[in-house]
């Protein structure tokens, strides 16, 4: 072929686990819900920088360290950020990796959450507790999109993979992992439930 592809971008999607999911989703979001309650600095960061809604990114953002539930997550997440390293030729022999960073997120409705990356990691990823049927799924940019310059616009029918942005649709017990560095965002959500999910970065030693 005279046209090839090439640097692509991964993302990984897979369930946490093969069974057990409705009760490990139920405890793991009565135990957000009661994390909410408890962090009142989270509640007042929250308020400023992310409306409408409540994460434990800037108050409590370790939770697998202090808490069994979230401590079994990592132990689980784990296998599926070394499936996602491998696919990714990591070269990770002898080396460790490690959860650095585990918060909640809690979603009513209009809250979002804006285009971001995530810094001082090489893996992230979002696990999903509740999910109504219509919240918004996680939306992806593509990495090179300020480098398009003078480019035109796609066709209507571009291929997925050619795409500007992609979303992946929340799904409870589904895995998202993706490299640190691909930004992306969560827009408002438009139904009366929350969305609950739980964010988390991985780093290696």
């Amino acid at each position: 072929m005279s046209t090839r592809a090439w640097f692509p971008t991964y993302i990984y999607c897979e369930p946490l686990q093969k069974s057990g999911l409705a009760r490990l989703n139920s405890d793991l979001a009565a135990e957000c819900r009661q994390l909410r309650e408890f962090d009142t600095a989270g509640r007042k960061w929250s308020a400023k920088n992310y409306p409408g809604g409540y994460t434990s990114y800037a108050s409590m953002n370790e939770l697998h360290r202090f808490s069994s539930a979230f401590a079994d997550l990592e132990k689980k997440l784990t296998r599926h950020v070394r499936a996602f390293a491998k696919a990714l030729s990591m070269d990770l022999r002898g080396r460790q990796i490690f959860m650095t960073d585990c918060w909640v997120n809690i979603m009513p409705p209009t809250a979002a959450h804006s285009l971001h990356l995530h810094p001082l990691s090489f893996i992230s990823g979002t696990y999903y507790v509740a999910t109504p049927k219509g919240c918004p799924g996680l939306k992806f940019e593509d990495p090179r999109l300020d480098r398009f310059m003078a480019a035109p616009p796609k066709l209507p029918d571009t291929p997925e993979q050619d795409r500007a942005h992609i979303v992946y649709p929340a799904e409870a017990g589904n895995v998202i992992l993706f490299e640190s560095w691909l930004r992306h965002e969560v827009p408002a959500n438009r139904v009366e439930e929350e969305r609950i999910s739980i964010s988390f970065n991985f780093n290696w030693s």
